[in-house]
């Protein structure tokens, strides 16, 4: 006995990938049923929509979804182009979920607060491949519906469960307290949100491209505000990690992201403090007192705002009666996880992955996009949209598309190692991984072998100069 196949298949979440999974379906002849917790397409792209994403339009857009805009005659925006959150949803989204094919399967302001089996709690096992999923969703005003489902695609992505401050994953005493003055994400400080940040002392907290982001923005403000001081906090040792792989990177936005923070810190436009830890944030009248540790001493920091860019995890409250299998430490798919940790994972790319590193005990059941990624960083539309190429696929029952290589990523340059000699130039870190190499590089798993760090690397982190007012505040090795 089988599922029913007449019956529609989920795709929670109406982003990039999800909108490019119903792409699939419909192209393979299959109904979708997108349900969108937003009251638009993209919602969570508007929310950062005055960001530069690094990938240019080539990788934005999925091939089935280009298919069916180009034949009801829409034009492609110039493909070495970078846009922004908001110009993916203008020109690319929004004409995509508005084709007829489209359109009458995407159900707004839906929030999907449970997914089980029909009949079937987590732990009956009876007939459980054979039975429907049932979908519950609620709408704005509370009302509640469930839809019988053959298979669930979840593209929900993570942006709205960033990780909090403190580095043990909990959110630190008084962070609760001061949420009116803590941003998490990448605000727009620049634009919207600018009289929140001009002429205030800012803290940001993260190592990756977010925080770089964001910190390169309040500089940028400090021209027409120049009372506005940035704080610049990573919880590890190591500044040269987080600023990419420069030149080398081939997607040159992330590089000269990267090129961009290093001049910053060398002209001394901000304090740097490293490695950071905050333990506790009180209220003084309009201003927050940190209070944190410096390399393990005692330091406090009086700030206006914070910004936390820390990243993001995923929500899996949703689903807990169905069979997950999840890595304990990443929380991807356990045949996924190994090719994403960042613990281990540090140069080139992220092997092509589809149906079968992303299946889960529960058949029918797929989480695909950066929640299928967990906790780990540096996740790419274009891997997105060869995940639900092949998933969807799967679902068609075409076994043999669902487990061919249909995607050459980007080397990323960008190294996961504590301490990166010599800058772009060291190793391979900066550098395209050897093509007989898979995820890592030669001399990554060299270094690793000899019990080193990452990439070949094993003295103190290159600093960049520290004259003038502002300081680079690091304890290195």
């Amino acid at each position: 006995m089988t599922i029913n196949k007449a019956l529609p298949v989920a795709v929670i979440g109406a982003g990039p990938v999800g909108l490019a999974a119903a792409a699939h379906l419909i192209t393979r002849g299959i109904e979708p049923i997108v349900f969108e917790r937003g009251e638009t397409v993209g919602a969570s792209l508007l929310e950062w929509g005055h960001v530069q994403v690094f990938s240019p339009w080539t990788y934005n857009i999925d091939a089935a979804a280009r298919s069916l805009l180009k034949a009801a005659g829409w034009r492609a925006p110039a493909g070495d182009g970078l846009p922004t959150g908001s110009e993916i949803v203008r020109d690319y989204l929004a004409p995509l979920a508005a084709l007829p094919a489209i359109a009458p399967n995407i159900r707004l302001g839906s929030t999907v607060i449970a997914v089980t089996r029909e009949g079937l709690d987590k732990l009956s096992s009876a007939n459980r491949a054979a039975a429907p999923f049932i979908v519950r969703v609620a709408d704005g005003s509370g009302n509640e519906e469930q839809v019988r489902i053959r298979a669930v695609i979840d593209a929900s992505g993570t942006w709205t469960r960033p990780n909090p401050i403190g580095i043990d994953g909990l959110p630190v005493p008084g962070e609760a307290a001061a949420t009116d003055r803590i941003a998490y994400g990448i605000p727009d400080v620049s634009g919207a949100r600018r009289k929140d940040y001009a002429g205030k002392r800012v803290l940001v907290i993260g190592g990756g491209h977010s925080a770089i982001n964001t910190a390169l923005a309040l500089m940028e403000l400090q021209e027409t505000a120049p009372g506005t001081e940035v704080f610049w906090a990573l919880r590890r040792k190591g500044v040269e990690r987080l600023l990419g792989g420069g030149l080398n990177d081939q997607l040159p936005a992330r590089g000269a992201l990267g090129l961009a923070a290093r001049r910053a810190m060398n002209e001394n436009q901000l304090t740097m403090l490293a490695p950071f830890a905050i333990e506790c944030i009180s209220r003084q009248q309009d201003h927050l007192v940190v209070a944190a540790r410096l390399d393990g001493a005692p330091f406090s920091l009086t700030v206006d705002r914070i910004v936390v860019a820390t990243g993001f995890r995923p929500d899996f409250s949703y689903l807990r009666e169905l069979r997950l299998a999840l890595d304990p430490a990443v929380e991807a798919p356990p045949a996924l996880a190994p090719l994403i940790d960042p613990n281990f994972h540090s140069c080139g790319t992220v092997p092509p992955h589809g149906a079968v590193e992303l299946a889960h005990p529960e058949p029918g059941f797929t989480i695909v996009g950066s929640k299928s990624y967990g906790r780990a960083p540096t996740f790419l539309m274009a891997t997105g949209y060869e995940q639900v190429r092949s998933v969807v696929a799967e679902i068609a029952g075409d076994h043999e598309a669902a487990r061919e290589v249909r995607l050459v990523l980007p080397e990323t340059g960008v190294c996961s190692a504590d301490h990166i000699v010599g800058g772009p130039s060291a190793g391979c870190c900066g550098g395209p991984a050897p093509a007989a190499i898979g995820a890592c590089c030669a001399a990554d798993a060299s270094a690793k072998a000899a019990g080193r760090s990452g990439c070949g690397c094993s003295g103190p982190a290159e600093m960049p100069g520290n004259g003038g007012t502002a300081r680079i505040v690091e304890i290195a090795e």
